[in-house]
């Protein structure tokens, strides 16, 4: 049971010893998911074929639409949560937690009555062919009835982990995770179901680990719980929650943006195999971010706790720290996908033009792949403290204004390559104007807190 100790800590204890204690079972966590959805992938490729990889590539769009939402509830409410207990205002992140609850099976209806109905030119304005808009109709269909399931899953486990149970959060992921690893090569491999199968074995996993999440919330004794009287919409919690919220959410709807007008260049100027070899690359690349969001989930409620309690030397150490720890993920990527491409893709596929494709895209993808980390731990830091329009800012300076007029203008000069190229000429601008506003930030903190102390 967490108690009003256990979030004291966060202002007391080593900064060191705190982001190892958030940012483990945050990193496993994310990490679990990551190698959630490239199992589907390696399943998928390996037991349904090369087109089903485009077909599953297909839906991207779509997912990061629906993780826009996902991360306008979950990562506002976490940060809202942590400030909150920083704040000693518990009846206040109680009313969190309801109105959570009641965001996300709002928002998942929507979403998934919506897509349902226009799924067929949705998925053909993807960039989808005859070829391939089966296989994404038969996986988009069942993950969208399962919509609310996950939206609820993402939702309190962000709630999870920002009210001291940071490890529970990571248990009901790899939870998630073992159940969907078991249950993929049953479905498309022993019982012949194809790509349902893995949308399947997805909204089953996700349900179980929703089922604990609920178990642990129900229960009295908790410093969150189900109670009467937070299920009330309340104006000022859902402001908090969505300013908080909207620098993730934009990003993932820029991703959104960005993955369709990838998907097209790359119809057009590659065919559905380069669609594909993008759904690998862009698989590989999830899995590095996946661990740097672990690092920046694990320092979200320290930076905010400690924010709220006014401590800025520790706000700016754990930035420092965990923007080290990104960095050095990003660099780990960086140098495996540079020093060992063919073989990291053969794991999804053996058709020889997927293989080429993917890991032409693979190596240029990943060029500047170290500046990335800090690109994200800085985006995170902002958004931890409160300043959601920073934060928004910077998530759109890499997609908004360098990404997209990059795969505008690009493709029709160097055709595929084109396309790959964009995506690292955009994250070296990003992180220049990053960079800047950063310095920028901790020049200020530095100076209030000497105001401060004299």
């Amino acid at each position: 049971m967490a108690k009003q100790h256990d979030t004291l800590t966060l202002g007391t204890d080593p900064i060191g010893r705190l982001l190892t204690q958030y940012a483990i079972p945050a990193i496993i966590a994310m990490t679990a998911s990551s190698l959630y959805n490239m199992a589907d992938s390696i399943f998928i490729g390996q037991g349904v074929g090369a087109l089903a990889i485009s077909g599953l590539a297909l839906t991207f769009p779509l997912m990061n639409l629906a993780a826009a939402f996902g991360s306008l509830v979950g990562v506002g409410a976490s940060t809202l949560v942590a400030m909150k207990l920083g704040q000693k205002d518990y009846a206040g992140a109680n009313h969190v937690l309801g109105n959570v609850l009641v965001l996300n099976v709002i928002l998942g209806l929507l979403f998934m009555a919506v897509f349902l109905v226009f799924l067929d030119p949705v998925l053909l304005f993807f960039g989808g062919s005859e070829q391939t808009i089966p296989y994404a109709k038969d996986y988009m269909r069942i993950i969208l009835y399962g919509n609310v399931i996950t939206h609820m899953y993402l939702g309190l486990n962000s709630v999870l982990r920002s009210s001291g149970f940071p490890r529970m959060a990571m248990y009901t992921t790899l939870l998630s995770v073992v159940v969907n690893c078991v249950l993929n090569p049953i479905f498309i491999f022993a019982w012949g179901w194809g790509i349902q199968g893995a949308a399947w074995a997805t909204v089953i996993s996700q349900s179980i680990s929703l089922a604990f999440q609920v178990v642990h919330f129900a229960k009295p004794e908790s410093l969150l719980h189900f109670q009467k009287g937070i299920y009330r919409l309340k104006a000022e919690v859902v402001r908090g929650i969505i300013s908080i919220g909207l620098s993730p959410f934009l990003m993932n709807l820029c991703s959104c943006l960005i993955v369709i007008l990838i998907n097209r260049g790359l119809k057009e100027h590659g065919g559905d195999m380069a669609i594909g070899a993008y759904g690998i690359v862009n698989r590989i690349a999830f899995l590095f971010v996946m661990i740097i969001l672990g690092f920046n989930q694990g320092m979200q409620p320290i930076a905010g706790y400690n924010y709220g309690a006014r401590l800025l030397p520790r706000v700016l150490e754990v930035t420092r720290l965990t923007t080290y720890c990104g960095v050095s993920v990003a660099t780990l990527g960086f140098l495996l996908c540079e020093g060992i491409p063919e073989w990291i893709v053969r794991m999804f596929t053996t058709d020889k033009e997927l293989i080429e494709q993917s890991v032409f895209g693979l190596r240029i993808v990943f060029a500047v792949f170290p500046l990335v980390g800090f690109q994200m731990v800085s985006t995170n830091f902002f958004l931890s403290i409160g300043m959601s329009k920073k934060a928004i800012f910077l998530s759109l300076t890499r997609q908004m204004l360098f990404l997209i007029p990059g795969l505008l203008i690009l493709p029709s000069l160097l055709g595929t390559s084109g396309v790959w190229v964009s995506m690292p000429i955009s994250d070296f601008m990003a992180f220049m104007v990053t960079f800047i506003l950063l310095r920028k930030q901790f020049r200020l903190m530095r100076s209030e807190q000497l105001a401060v102390s004299n």
